[in-house]
This record gives C-alpha cells, sequence and structure tokens, in this order.
C-alpha cells in the first residue's frame, strides 16, 4: 500500500499529525509513506522513520506576487510528482483549498477529508469523514485514521530524529549549563503573547538560568524580554534550526511559553510545559493531555470573551490578565 499524507503547515499542526502517522504505520506495516510539507518546516519530519519520502514545497513563497513564475513552475513540478505517484490512498489532514488542489492532483482512488474542512475543499474528496469540532486537533486527526481501518491503542508522537550534530551545537551553546529553564516569548498572531515585560519579569525572578528562544522574526521581542529580565537570561534568538531546537527543548527542566508550535515539541518530548493561552481555545488545540498530565500546565485568565480566535485586539485582557506570580508558582513546581 501506498499513502499519500498531506499536512503542510503549521508546525502545532504538524505535530498534531504524528499520532495519526504512528496509528497508520503501526496498522499497516508494509505501507510506503509520503508526505506534503512545507518547505519552512521540513526539519521537523526529515530522519523519521516511519516516513519513506517527503515531497518539500515552498509554500511561503507562493503568496508572494513577484515569485509568481517561480511558483507557476514549482506548482507544475508538484503536480507532476503527485500524478506520478499511483497512492493507494490519499489523506488531506490541512483541510484548506491548496490541500485540497494537491489531493485532487494525487493519482489515488481513494482521496480522504474532513466532511466540514475550510474553504470548500471538501469537494475534493470522496471519502468525507464527520468529525466532532469540539475535539482535540490531534483527536480530529486520529478519527481520520479509525475511518481507513487503523487501529489506536495509543497515543504516540514520532518525533524528528535527534542526531549527535544538533546535540553537540546544543551543548557548545549552553556550556557547562546543567539545568535550564526555556522561554518561547513569541507566537504567530499578536494576540496570543503574554507581553515581553511579563518573561523578563518572570526570568529576573527566577533561580535556574532561563534559554530566550525564538526565529529571526522574533528578535525585537527577544530584545524586549532580555531588557526587563536584569540580565538574567540568554538569548537564543536565530541560533537554531528546527532539529536544534527539539534538542535543546529536550534538555529543559521545563518550557514556558505562548500557544506556539514549540509548545506541541515540548509536550510531545515529554518536557513539563507552562503554556499561556489568551484567544485560543487549549480544549482544541492546547499541549495535548494537559487535563490528565501533570507535567503539562495551561494558564489562563478568567476572561469572558475567551476563546474568541481573534487575530487583532485592542485590550489583550486574556493575556494581560494572567499575572507573573501566577506563573512562577506554577513553573517553581519543576525547578
Amino acid at each position: 500500500m501506498k499513502i499519500l499524507i498531506i499536512k503542510p503547515s503549521s508546525l502545532g499542526d504538524v505535530i498534531h499529525s504524528l499520532p495519526f502517522l504512528k496509528a497508520i504505520k503501526n496498522t499497516f506495516h508494509d505501507a510506503d509513506i509520503e508526505w506534503v510539507i512545507s518547505k519552512s518546516l521540513k526539519e521537523i519530519l526529515e530522519g523519521n522513520h516511519l516516513i519513506n519520502r517527503l515531497i518539500v514545497f515552498d509554500k511561503d513563497s507562493w503568496t508572494k506576487i513577484g515569485n509568481l513564475s517561480k511558483t507557476v513552475k514549482e506548482a507544475i513540478g508538484l503536480i507532476n510528482i503527485l500524478r506520478s505517484g499511483h497512492y493507494d490512498m490519499v489523506v488531506d489532514l490541512q483541510g484548506l483549498l491548496r490541500s485540497g488542489l494537491i489531493t485532487f492532483f494525487s493519482s489515488s482512488p481513494l482521496k480522504v477529508g474532513f466532511k466540514n474542512a475550510r474553504e470548500g475543499s471538501s469537494i475534493f474528496y470522496n471519502k468525507k469523514i464527520s468529525v466532532n469540532g469540539s475535539l482535540h486537533a490531534v483527536d480530529r486527526c486520529l478519527e481520520i485514521a479509525k475511518s481507513i481501518g487503523a487501529k489506536i491503542d495509543k497515543v504516540e508522537f514520532p518525533l524528528i530524529f535527534i542526531n549527535d550534530a544538533e546535540r553537540k551545537k546544543i551543548k557548545n551553546l549552553i556550556g557547562d549549563l546543567q539545568e535550564y529553564v526555556v522561554v518561547i516569548p513569541s507566537a504567530r498572531w499578536k494576540t496570543k503573547r503574554w507581553s515581553p515585560e511579563n518573561f523578563g519579569t518572570l526570568i529576573s525572578k527566577l533561580s535556574v538560568p532561563c534559554i530566550v528562544t525564538g526565529s529571526r522574526a522574533d528578535e525585537q521581542i527577544v530584545k524586549e524580554v532580555m531588557r526587563f529580565s536584569n540580565g538574567k537570561g540568554t538569548n537564543f534568538c536565530g541560533k537554531t534550526d528546527l532539529k536544534e531546537l527539539t534538542a535543546l527543548i529536550a534538555g529543559a527542566k521545563a518550557v514556558v511559553t505562548n500557544d506556539s508550535g514549540p509548545m506541541h515539541i515540548a509536550a510531545a518530548l515529554g518536557v513539563p510545559v507552562i503554556a499561556l493561552f489568551g484567544p485560543t481555545d487549549p480544549y482544541k488545540t492546547g499541549p495535548y493531555g494537559w487535563q490528565e498530565k501533570k507535567n503539562l500546565k495551561v494558564i489562563r485568565a478568567s476572561i469572558s470573551c475567551s476563546p474568541c480566535f481573534k487575530k487583532k485586539c485592542k485590550d489583550l485582557l486574556c493575556m494581560d490578565g494572567i499575572s507573573v506570580g501566577t506563573v512562577l508558582k506554577e513553573l517553581e513546581e519543576y525547578i
């Protein structure tokens, strides 16, 4: 059997799909599995022994008008790869127009996706699965797995393979640190971010060294955090790729984070997580298992309008209502 999984982005969504991958491979042991992934996220799946091939495309550049000729050329190449794949089954776990089109162009007699998929993408599926929208994203993916015959004995996250090179780089970066907390102050939405002042103040009150990390796009946010930390934080912003970030998180005593992709990496690794939630719903996209697992904490302010799922808001009461003292108290349990 040859199976194609379509889940190009985002980081958290890809992590949510890993239990689906594990369940499929556990059931169809000899299946060849290919995965369509965005170029910016391919590292999270590279080296995964459950995946036979990654089909990579530069998703982020497709929205830029200046890249139109390159995008058309890449799209034609992607379509040719899909048509020559001869898949027995294609599963669209993204549920958007672009992923629906990728499903359409794949050569498979069975095209599976969510019945309530967005942007009209469900028209491209011939097997549409109705899933309760209130379920966690991981469980929604597992409902798709069940619908195609997979058995779910337990939920497992087959995360990326971390090799000696990544471990060595992190060791060189952290030096003699034996214990540290990883702080992740950014998030894709501005409304999901706890203030840099709060993060910095939290760091200033901790006795355990803190490593503040993020992508190059987060440099200004991290600089602000450092300004409020009284010189107690270490700036790792832009110094790690995804695999190296995973290695860094794997060695942490705990991770303090907004609702972000790295939050899901930490939860998948079993590292204690303090997750700060405001406009989004932790019951749907929180660190998986946080309601049962003692090492996963979700902190929210008691605000009636939360979750609102707004990317813009004049008054960030839901995030500003989370006090440094509350986060410090929860964090001290792990350090």
